[in-house]
């Protein structure tokens, strides 16, 4: 490599630096997990605060947060320090995200019930930002360390499995260690104290997961870019980020985020439903789909990266889409159209549990052709304007990823109470037809957010070989800019 002002450039990572970055994606799997499978049930059914009051809750400290991604992104692009761009905010960041992790978990009882809905809210906000000053400029790293286009898939293979592994061994911990029945609490999962020390111990993991990443990456500083030497203004921000936000290829994959995201989210709002009414699984049953869960990323982590060599990644998601979503509803359809087996048969389970592996493990592997092609918007968007804005283009994605999520688990309660689903019913006494009709939504809604977000990906046009084009460019520009050459024209050069 020349001594240029391009980043690390072209270039393979070593096992340890993947294993240093990825591993920080445990704090967001910890805080992700415990607020998509025990917050909401903690504050409705311990703390005593009204289900809907509390759903309103979490849906408005999620879309508030949602807004204060793009910020961090584009202050982290534009940090001039010693530590360089990113590092910075993922220090900072590390005691705060435990801190308000135990708090969110520790609610005042003594308050009043207006007291504590602006208590969650407050604290739930707190946490989502506090994570995000890690995860937004930890995200957009993964373009830093590497342009190359399938080593930068390699990396985030390694972020997605940390990232779900860290989760599921929380919750199993979490419901093993912690939530375990007393005297006092015959259910484990309403034991207050139990909570608390999960959220001890949650928060403390989350620092130490923040910690390793941020130590154990700070040695590639030296190789990573610096913001340009200019006076950062509110004005300069602001077109910044409209002049970014102009880009065909980012806004393509930034549109099929909003519906591949809502999908994703009603997807996780509503299993539950159908693995209790519809396939009527008990409680043991369903709690080992986590093991499927976590056969699915590691068999994601070990697949992403030689689909990714063989095939350009925006056919390979398109692809990928689709086909998760198949094995999601696939016996759904089956069941619908009479021809699956029926639920006392000893191969209903099986069936569900590897057609859950399959729809993970696709899903996730998507996902990760997803970030990667958002980490390639970087250069495409260098090359027509001169900026680097990695924060930028990874928080406009978390902020589709964070709004339209909660919108998703908002219709899955839309769509419950369409097919005027019972409440508190046991499984098997719910009508068939209101089962069916569950079904009967819930498929073909999933068919459009899927089929849209597969459909406007096909907009997105950079490939293996432009990209490599674009590198070949931005290093011509790189080379004339050391020798002295006006800079100016690198995003015009052909």
């Amino acid at each position: 490599m020349s001594n240029t002002p391009t980043p690390a450039g072209a270039r393979r990572l070593s096992l340890s630096t993947r294993l240093f970055y990825g591993f920080g994606s445990v704090a967001f799997g910890v805080k992700d997990n415990g607020f998509s499978y025990f917050l909401a049930f903690f504050y409705a059914q311990v703390v005593g605060v009204p289900a809907q009051t509390v759903g309103l809750a979490i849906m408005l400290a999620l879309i508030l947060d949602a807004f204060i991604d793009p910020i961090i992104g584009q202050l982290s692009d534009n940090t001039r320090s010693r530590w360089g761009r990113r590092h910075p905010f993922m220090y900072a960041a590390a005691l705060p995200v435990a801190v308000s992790y135990l708090l969110i978990w520790n609610p005042p009882m003594a308050w009043s019930q207006g007291g504590q809905v602006a208590y969650l809210v407050a604290v739930a906000v707190l946490i989502r930002t506090f994570i995000s000053c890690y995860e937004v400029p930890s995200a957009a790293l993964a373009a830093e360390l590497t342009t190359e286009y399938d080593e930068r898939t390699r990396l985030l293979s390694y972020r997605y499995l940390f990232g779900w592994v860290g989760g599921l061994a929380m919750y199993g911990l979490a419901l093993a260690v912690f939530l375990k029945p007393t005297a006092a609490h015959p259910v484990g999962q309403l034991n207050p104290q139990g909570y608390a020390h999960y959220g001890l111990f949650a928060g403390a993991l989350m620092l130490f997961a923040i910690l390793v990443t941020a130590i154990g990456t700070h040695r590639e500083i030296p190789n990573l870019r610096a913001p340009p030497q200019e006076r950062v203004t509110l004005g300069r921000l602001a077109r910044e980020m409209i002049a970014s936000a102009a880009n065909r290829n980012f806004l393509m994959i930034l549109a099929s985020g909003f519906f591949l995201y809502a999908g994703i989210g009603l997807g996780f709002a509503i299993n539950l439903y159908f693995g209790t009414y519809f396939w009527q699984f008990s409680a043991g049953e369903i709690a080992l789909f986590s093991f499927s869960s976590l056969t699915a990323a590691v068999l994601a982590f070990l697949i992403a990266p030689r689909i990714a060599q063989r095939f350009d990644k925006r056919p390979a998601a398109v692809i990928l889409i689709p086909a998760g979503l198949a094995f999601q509803i696939g016996p759904v359809m089956l069941r619908l159209a009479g021809v699956f087996v029926s639920n006392d048969s000893p191969w209903i389970f099986p069936t569900i549990f590897v057609t859950n592996i399959f729809s993970v493990g696709l899903g996730i592997i998507a996902n990760i052709l997803f970030s990667s092609m958002i980490a390639d918007v970087v250069e495409d968007s260098e090359l027509k304007t001169g900026r680097r804005q990695e924060g930028l283009f990874f928080a406009a994605i978390a902020f589709a990823n964070k709004s339209t999520t909660g919108l998703g688990i908002f219709a899955s309660g839309l769509i419950v109470g369409a097919v005027h689903f019972p409440t508190g019913a046991k499984p098997g006494s719910v009508p068939a037809d209101i089962v069916r009709h569950l079904g009967l939504v819930y498929v073909p809604t999933q068919m459009v957010l899927y089929g849209a977000a597969a459909l406007l990906l096909l907009g997105y046009g950079i490939t293996r070989a432009s990209h490599h084009d674009t590198l070949r460019k931005l290093a011509a520009a790189a080379d004339l800019a050391a020798e002295g050459e006006p800079a100016s024209s690198q995003g015009r050069l052909s």
